[in-house]
Order: structure tokens, then sequence, then C-alpha cells
């Protein structure tokens, strides 16, 4: 099975595009033949970017500097794409920043964070949306969560909050999308491992052995959508699905059985969770 949308006749918009899991996107679906919008607010490495892009195979490419976090930006880039190409299929709302948070940090990068990693995903949805329903064709909205959004690990409360609010639009989004007829518009949650890329090198410059690449990440998210994956969790090369999957189950669990917050943490379940998790 191949996800509709996924055809050389069909406009992906990457936000994020200039580098790492965004640029591995764009290649990705450029080696599937499609039209490729890169978003950056990095004018610089979108040149870079879109050349990489036209190697792997996109029919088209072109490029915006903007900050996701305005939304008027956002709507003269959606109207620009309409203009040239008819409308958007693919929409990936990508950006975001980690550039670690304090619970009781300085408001101001708290709202800086939420305004690109959440902001940024609700402008994206909201602007493009409406015109990819009223075309009638086959698309998709590809949001970029985080591990850290469901299990919420201590020591960047900024980030995780931001994610998990990813997590929780991006399934209203998809319930929306599915009370309304006459289109054929998906929506996912982009759950990935541990990529390396620049967000998160801090200093390295050879990729840790454990971790995947952006184009593995793209690969993988690709082989999702294909299945019709809402849920998009990414392994990487330290940990498998079944991992993840306890340590979400375990997360969810403090609830339903009434422990501590992140219990995971906690000395007092320490020893719990890892006979659990070796169980």
């Amino acid at each position: 099975m191949t996800h509709p949308a996924l055809t050389s006749d069909s406009v992906a918009v990457i936000t994020g595009g200039g580098a790492g899991i965004g640029l591995g996107a764009a290649k990705r679906l450029a080696g599937e033949g499609l039209r490729i919008v890169l978003v950056d607010n990095r004018e610089a490495q979108l040149e870079a970017a879109a050349g990489a892009v036209k190697e792997a195979g996109a029919a088209e490419v072109m490029t915006r500097a903007l900050d996701v976090s305005d939304r008027a930006a956002l709507e003269a880039l959606e109207q620009d794409v309409a203009d040239r190409f008819g409308g958007t299929d693919i929409l990936m709302n990508n950006a975001g920043i980690q550039p670690g948070s304090a619970m009781f940090g300085d408001p101001a990068d708290w709202a800086r964070l939420f305004a690109v990693n959440l902001w940024g995903v609700i402008h994206g949805s909201q602007v493009f949306a409406p015109r990819m329903i009223d075309r009638a064709r086959p698309g998709a909205i590809i949001n970029t969560g985080s591990k850290q959004g469901i299990t919420t690990p201590p020591g960047d409360p900024a980030y995780n909050t931001a994610k998990a609010a990813v997590k929780a639009f991006t399934e209203a989004l998809a319930y929306e999308l599915r009370q309304q007829e006459g289109h054929g518009i998906t929506a996912h949650l982009l759950i990935p491992g541990f990529v390396f890329t620049e967000l998160n090198a801090r200093g390295r410059t050879e990729k840790p052995a454990g971790a995947w690449t952006p184009d593995q990440n793209a690969a993988f998210m690709v082989e999702s959508l294909n299945r019709g994956d809402f849920y998009i969790l990414c392994p990487d090369g330290d940990v498998d699905r079944a991992t993840d999957e306890k340590r979400m189950a375990w997360a969810i669990g403090d609830i339903i059985e009434n422990r501590p917050a992140l219990s995971r943490w906690h000395p007092d379940y320490a020893d719990a969770f890892d006979a659990y998790l070796k169980g």
C-alpha cells in the first residue's frame, strides 16, 4: 500500500527543511518525484539544502526563509505555494528548537520555545489545511512530536510540555479530519527516536553509534505513511519499539496505579521499573 499523496504530481511543504529531520524528509519525498517547498528561518542553509533535494530527484524546489511563529508569513507562503503549484498536498510541520529549559527559568525562553515548537505547528495546520481540504485531493499533515512529549523525562520541561501539546493537537486534528467528508487529508504524529542532527549534536561532529541518520528516519516515516499509521513511532540503534512501548505504558501507569509523577525516576520505584523493563 502507498499513501495516495506520494505521487509525482504532489507538492510537499516542509518547515525546518534546511537541515536534520526536515531535510531528510525532503530528500526522501523528492525521491518519490514530489515538488518540494523548503522552509527554514536560516536563509543561508536553504541554498545548500535545495541543491541536495534537487539531487535526490525533486521535480522542482522552492525555498522560503521565515519564522514559523509568524502566522502572517505562513499565510503568505501558503498563498504563494497555491499560486505557483496549485496548492499543497503534504505539509510537514517540523521546525523546532531545543535550547534547554529550567522549571523556573526565564519566561521569555519558554515563550520562544512554545512560539516555534507548538504555535508553529498550530499555525501551519490551521493556515494550510483549509485549502488542502477544499481541493479534495489526497494529502497528509505530518507534525513532528517527540518521545519526550509522551514520557516527559526530567531535564527540559518547556520542550516536553510543548511536544506533549503537539501530540494532543495532532490527535484532535486527526479526529477533526475524520469527521469531514469529501477530502483525502490524513494527519500523522512523527515521533522520532535518537536522530543525530544539529539540534542534539551538542558539540559532537560524529554520529553516535546508536543514533539514526535523518535519512533513516525519513525512510521509516514514509514506510509508516504507506501503512496508514497515525503514530509514527521511530526506533533507533539503541532503543527498539518494544522498549519504547514499555516506557510509555509505565508512564500512563503512573496515573492508573496512582504512583508519584515521573515514578520511573523516583528512587522508591527505580527497581520496580527496571524489573518491569526486563520482564
